[in-house]
C-alpha cells in the first residue's frame, strides 16, 4: 500500500496557540480547511470526538461534499452509539461519500471523560466491549441477511442492514492505543492502527507488538494493520528558523496551560491512558530525540492527545517522517498549531518532499543484484 497523509479536522479558526473562548461551528472556515487539505494532496481527515464537542457524522458529511478525494475518518466511542446504529451511519457516510468513509475507534482512556456520557465500564471491560463492537459491524456490512446477537455488550435479534458499504464488503477500521488490551483488538481485528509519535526504537517495538497480535490471529503479513503515526510538526524554512518558531510554540502552549491550571485551582489530572504516560516517561530522558522528535510540547500539555512535535527545516522533517515510513508507517498524520496555514504549509514543503524520497527509495529497490534498473514494471 502506498505512503499517505492525515490531517485533523477544525471546524473553527481556534488554535492551541490563540484559543478563541466560545467558538463554534464557521462553516466557511471548515469548508475552507476541508479543501486546502483535498487540494493539498492529504489522503484523510480525521474528525474528533470530545464529549463536549461537535457531531463527527454532521462534521464528516460536511467535510464529504466540500471535496473530491479527502478521506473522513470518523472518531467514535462505543459507549456513544449502539453498533447497529454506527454501521447504518458509517455506510450512509460511505455512500454520500462514494467510499471515503473510515471509521477510528476510541476505546475511552479517562474514567472521568467517560463517565460523562454515561459510561462506567472499566478499561479491561471498555476493549473487550471495543472487540464485540466490531465483529458486529463486520457482520452487519458483510451481508444484508438478518442476523441475531447474544454477546457480553450487546443483545439484538433479527438486525438487517440494509446500507451497504460502496465496496459491498466492508469499512476501514482504525484502533489506537498504546495498551496490551489495544494491541491486542487492534492487531487482530484493525485495519489501521494508530500510533502518537515516539522514538524511532519505542515505535519499533510498538509496531512488534501490534504484529505479534495479528500473527497470533491467524493474520498473515498482507493482511496486518497498515501503521498510522501522528505528529505535530513545527517547520520553516532552515533548522535555526524552525527551532526559534518552535520556542515560540512552547512559550504560548505554557502560557495556556498556565491558564487553565489556574481555573482548575491548580489541579491537573494525571493521565489515565498509557500512551499519554508513555509520552511524558519519554520526556524525562531528554527534550530531544532521534532526529528533531521534541517533547517539550508533551510536558506543556501533560500529553493531552498527540502531542509529540517534530522540529526543523522542511529536509529535516521529510526526512524524520520517511525514518518513520523505513519502520513500516504507511499512514502519516501530521497537524501544527497554527492550523490551516500549517496544513498548507505541509502541503507545498513537507508532502512533496516525503513523496520524493518514497520514490528514491522505490528506486533502488527496483535495481537488482547487478545494479540494473528493472524498468518493465
Amino acid at each position: 500500500m502506498p505512503t499517505e497523509f492525515i490531517s485533523l479536522t477544525f471546524p473553527n479558526p481556534s488554535t492551541e496557540l490563540t484559543p478563541l473562548p466560545g467558538a463554534s461551528i464557521d462553516p466557511d472556515y471548515l469548508t475552507r480547511y476541508a479543501k486546502a487539505l483535498d487540494d493539498y494532496g492529504f489522503n484523510y481527515t480525521l474528525v474528533p470526538y470530545d464529549s463536549s464537542s461537535y457531531d463527527p457524522f454532521t462534521i464528516g458529511a460536511t467535510i464529504a461534499a466540500a471535496t473530491r478525494n479527502l478521506k473522513i475518518i470518523i472518531a467514535l466511542r462505543p459507549n456513544t452509539l449502539y453498533p447497529t446504529v454506527a454501521a447504518k451511519a458509517l455506510a450512509t457516510l460511505d455512500q454520500l461519500s462514494r467510499g471515503r468513509a473510515v471509521v477510528h475507534f476510541i476505546a475511552g482512556g479517562s474514567d472521568a471523560e467517560q463517565a460523562k456520557e454515561g459510561d462506567f465500564l472499566p478499561k479491561d471491560s471498555r476493549y473487550s466491549r471495543l472487540e464485540e463492537y466490531i465483529r458486529i459491524l463486520r457482520r452487519a456490512w458483510a451481508s444484508a441477511d438478518p442476523f441475531d446477537w447474544e454477546g457480553e455488550h450487546y443483545h439484538f435479534k433479527g438486525f438487517s442492514n440494509a446500507v451497504r458499504p460502496v465496496n459491498g464488503k466492508s469499512i476501514p477500521v482504525s484502533v489506537g492505543g498504546s495498551s496490551d488490551a489495544a494491541y491486542k483488538v487492534g492487531g487482530s481485528l484493525a485495519d489501521i492502527f494508530g500510533l502518537w509519535g515516539e522514538p524511532l526504537k519505542e515505535t519499533k517495538e510498538q509496531i512488534d507488538r501490534i504484529y505479534a497480535e495479528a500473527t497470533k490471529a491467524g493474520r498473515s503479513e498482507g493482511d496486518r494493520p497498515r501503521i498510522w503515526v501522528t505528529f505535530r510538526p513545527i517547520v520553516a524554512e532552515t533548522d535555526d528558523l524552525a527551532w526559534a518558531k518552535a520556542h515560540r510554540t512552547l512559550d504560548a502552549l505554557n502560557k495556556n496551560a498556565k491558564a487553565r491550571a489556574s481555573a482548575a485551582n491548580g489541579k491537573v489530572a494525571e493521565p489515565q491512558n498509557v500512551g499519554s504516560q508513555r509520552l511524558l516517561e519519554i520526556a524525562k530522558r531528554g527534550d530531544v530525540q532521534d532526529r528533531g522528535l521534541w517533547y517539550p510540547t508533551v510536558t506543556a500539555t501533560n500529553a493531552r492527545g498527540a502531542s509529540t512535535a517534530l522540529v526543523g527545516s522542511y529536509d529535516t522533517v521529510a526526512a524524520s517522517l520517511l525514518d518513520y515510513v523505513d519502520l513500516g508507517a504507511e499512514l502519516l498524520s501530521i497537524r501544527g498549531y497554527d492550523n490551516l496555514n500549517d496544513a498548507i504549509d505541509y502541503g507545498r514543503y513537507i508532502l512533496p518532499r516525503v513523496k520524493e524520497g518514497l520514490k528514491e527509495r522505490e528506486a533502488k529497490a527496483a535495481v537488482d543484484d547487478d545494479g540494473v534498473v528493472d524498468r518493465t514494471g
